[in-house]
């Protein structure tokens, strides 16, 4: 996994003072997408061992609520293992975890049926924003998020409902505004 940059102190990709890691490597190619740089899969700089490390230093002052992991797409099957890699560092470390992505929760979990690091992703992250970035949608209005067809889904509720009633309801993050 490459990744294309990351910002230390980002407060627009999630609440608070956030850790923004951009990934490199997406397929879907959204008409419109503000980080276009970040398809290429060879874009950034390799993830390693030294780039783990600097991000868990950036994660360590108290200042820093959470982590938000976008791209390129996090869930391109390239970037997963580092994906779920960072996603362990981030919950290890007690910071809330926000993931974008350009697939829906719903087509996401049906790959989990057989991508089992999928699984693990989505029940440790606290918000996956989904769906892809729809030009025709666009509205800069919306808190987290480029266009009307993309949701901010809280994954443990909606996980929580889940085991309960076996139906995929996604629940909307309700957040301060």
């Amino acid at each position: 996994m490459n990744v294309a940059k990351i910002k230390p102190c980002d407060i627009a990709d999630g609440p608070g003072v956030r850790v923004s890691v951009f990934v490199s490597g997406c397929r879907r190619h959204c008409h419109g997408c503000q980080n276009a740089e970040a398809w290429d899969f060879g874009f950034g700089e390799p993830y390693t061992e030294q780039t783990k490390e600097y991000i868990l230093k950036l994660l360590e002052p108290d200042y820093i609520d959470g982590i938000t992991i976008l791209g390129g797409e996090p869930f391109e099957q390239e970037n997963i293992p580092g994906v779920a890699e960072i996603v362990q560092i981030a919950e290890e470390s007690g910071k809330s975890i926000w993931i974008y992505s350009g697939y829906t929760l719903e087509q996401l979990v049906n790959r989990a049926k057989t991508e089992r690091e999928i699984w693990y992703i989505l029940d440790t992250a606290d918000v996956l924003v989904d769906g892809e970035y729809r030009e025709d949608e666009r509205d800069i209005t919306l808190k987290y998020r480029g266009s009307r067809n993309q949701r901010v889904i809280e994954t443990t509720a909606t996980f929580v409902e889940y085991w309960k009633t076996g139906k995929m309801k996604p629940v909307i993050w309700e957040g301060e505004e």
